[in-house]
């Protein structure tokens, strides 16, 4: 064989090669499934701004509850499963039996206060109370020390992750009072419960702040960033991003980066969550 001829062929191997390399870094995708409380709002805000900077990463996205992720890590058909817990004992379990060793990175937490209107004398309520404020058990203001008025429930609708989520943080799961009134901001809830004396209903913590309402004291604990990340508030909940540490593809780690950088944790503020104190948290901006 001449040395043209092998020149040649080397040629043709390495043109090959960079077209196969460029093509497999024009497909970097990475799959997400889990968690609504990620998936619903802030993780198409994250994945937006991501992608300003990385326009050959693409994703998949699917949120069916925080058990939906593990199940999927777990069987190899995502990249990073987002949750609202830790894996639990089962989960840890299949885990060992598959050899999958699950790698978890805390990216923030959820968090939602009650609000009264500004007029209402009850500053503080236990979250027993608030419980049977939201089910209906409880109907009278008088009956938990403020004054006689029928009290008036406002919440989001079931559409929102947050119907859910609040009963799941604050009611044991247990049915909304049926005279609740359903709106789909919250927004509309602060707006509602401003104008209505007897008005009671919940909003992120970040939008608790305005004039005419007030944040509740839970358990004799202010709803707060300070209190959340000391896991001192009660109706909060950390939110993850797990990773399969054998498996974990680059592009993935790189996303997850970016959620702990301070660009990703100024993005979960500004969708009424709350960032992570940590120092070791903060990464260098991407």
């Amino acid at each position: 064989m001449s040395k043209l001829e092998i020149f040649r062929r080397a040629a043709c191997v390495l043109s090959a090669t960079l077209v196969f390399a460029s093509a497999a870094q024009a497909e970097q995708r990475i799959v997400i499934k889990g968690s609504n409380t990620f998936g619903e709002e802030l993780a198409s805000a994250l994945i937006d701004a991501y992608r300003k900077k990385n326009p050959d990463v693409s994703f998949e996205l699917e949120s069916k509850g925080s058990a939906s992720g593990f199940q999927a890590l777990l069987a190899g058909t995502c990249d990073i499963a987002a949750s609202s817990r830790q894996p639990n004992e089962d989960e840890q379990r299949l885990a060992r039996s598959r050899g999958v060793t699950i790698n978890d990175d805390l990216i923030g937490y959820y968090g939602v206060a009650v609000i009264v209107n500004n007029a209402n004398p009850i500053k503080a309520l236990s979250d027993q109370q608030i419980s049977d404020v939201f089910a209906g058990t409880i109907t009278n203001w008088k009956q938990i020390g403020g004054e006689d008025g029928a009290i008036e429930l406002y919440i989001r609708d079931p559409v929102s992750g947050t119907h859910l989520g609040f009963q799941e943080l604050a009611m044991q799961r247990k049915p909304y009072a049926a005279s609740a009134k359903m709106l789909t901001r919250y927004s509309e809830i602060i707006d509602a419960v401003r104008a209505d004396r007897n008005g009671i209903g919940y909003s992120s913590m970040n939008l608790a702040e305005q004039n005419g309402i007030r944040a509740v004291d839970v358990n004799k604990v202010q709803p707060s960033a300070v209190a959340v990340n000391a896991g001192k508030y009660p109706f909060s909940r950390t939110l993850w991003l797990y990773t399969d540490k054998k498996r974990a593809s680059t592009a993935a780690k790189e996303f997850i980066r970016f959620v702990r950088s301070r660009a990703g944790q100024r993005i979960l503020e500004e969708h009424g969550f709350v960032r992570v104190f940590e120092e070791r948290l903060w990464v260098p901006e991407m």
